[in-house]
């Protein structure tokens, strides 16, 4: 697979390196991918909607009125859910959304997605070097190194300060290679890994 630069800080072309085909050339597939995304958002529902069963809700259990010869429909509970302030029938309860797919369906779906950023020209391989810890120097170099709109950030874990006041910076999400994903992937315009991190995702993701 072809070479892709390397830049500094300050958007200078330093290096080059090589990708490795397992992940970065793999065969996109949009099934897959959309599977791993419904996977993940359905992850992350809270799951809180509750609603009263006729069990619940309040009211007598007398029933209302004789069976007949009064010229009404017959009647058991007011706690009916055909009547007024009645108990839901078949209504949410709290519960869990998640599910897991198969890991291997899900590290397909991730290569999949990897392979169209760098397809796209979207993957910038990137030493970020700030020279003090402030929002505007990290948004400064990320510019420089062409990397504009929705950014996903991928550094090494020891940069803890660079996790820090990324969150200051909006449509930007710093994440370490460990922690990358579908959702993510496609969320983003501009995939901006260092030199480190591309490493540990070409051995992890293959």
């Amino acid at each position: 697979m072809d070479a892709i630069p390397v830049y500094d800080s300050s958007g200078q072309k330093v290096d080059t390196v090589e990708l490795n085909e397992a992940v970065f050339a793999a065969s996109v597939d949009v099934h897959l991918v959309h599977r791993a995304v419904v996977m993940q958002r359905a992850s992350i529902r809270q799951g809180n909607a509750s609603t009263k069963g006729r069990g619940e809700v309040r009211g007598s259990g007398k029933k209302p009125w004789k069976q007949k010869h009064t010229g009404r429909a017959r009647a058991g509970s007011v706690r009916s859910p055909i009547w007024r302030s009645g108990g839901t029938v078949f209504g949410p309860k709290p519960r869990s959304y998640s599910y897991q797919l198969p890991k291997k369906v899900y590290r397909a779906a991730l290569r999949a997605a990897l392979a169209e950023k760098a397809s796209s020209g979207d993957l910038i391989v990137a030493d970020l070097t700030l020279s003090e810890m402030k929002t505007k120097e990290l948004t400064r170099q990320l510019v420089q190194v062409g990397a504009v709109g929705k950014i996903v950030l991928v550094v090494e874990e020891s940069l803890v300060d660079i996790a820090r006041i990324g969150k200051n910076v909006k449509l930007l999400k710093v994440l370490h290679a460990k922690d990358l994903n579908v959702y993510d992937l496609l969320w983003c315009e501009k995939l901006v890994v260092s030199r480190g991190e591309l490493t540990k995702i070409q051995e992890c993701w293959v």
